[in-house]
């Protein structure tokens, strides 16, 4: 049997960076992405948000892709939304997402930073911190 173990910080947001992530939504959709991944044999190993936004730290398994981890984690939770009605308005996320790899040493730093996201997001927006996290994984791949 293989074992593979990648891990993979992925970013996505709400579609026009709606801020329908309050705190009670956020919990819900937080907490059924989780039971779905689990479902779908992905496992998460951080999952945390703010209004527009979620960051997810999870593994790849050996058949899985990271667009078709994503795919399943994204595009059921909305569907899911819709169907429970958890906003007032239609719940979507954006096409786009941010990801890449972690290595194993980065990962008690990254847990750290996913667990903190209120209190990062009191000094930085969404687009502010995809801006960065471009600028570190452009710099050190080019550095």
């Amino acid at each position: 049997m293989s074992i593979v173990r990648v891990w993979i910080h992925a970013v996505w947001g709400t579609k026009n960076r709606r801020s329908l992530l309050t705190e009670d939504v956020r919990t819900k959709v937080l907490r059924h992405i989780r039971e779905n991944a689990k479902a779908k044999e992905i496992y998460v190993d951080r999952l945390n948000g703010y209004t527009d936004h979620v960051h997810c730290l999870f593994a790849l398994n050996a058949d899985m892709s990271v667009s078709k981890a994503l795919q399943l984690m994204k595009g059921e939770s909305a569907h899911w939304a819709n169907e429970e009605h958890v906003t007032r308005f239609r719940f979507e996320w954006a096409n786009e997402y941010y990801a890449v790899s972690v290595s194993e040493t980065g990962l008690g730093r990254l847990r750290a930073y996913i667990d903190n996201q209120e209190e990062h997001h009191r000094k930085k927006t969404y687009a502010e911190e995809v801006d960065e996290l471009m600028q570190q994984h452009h710099q050190t791949h080019h550095s």
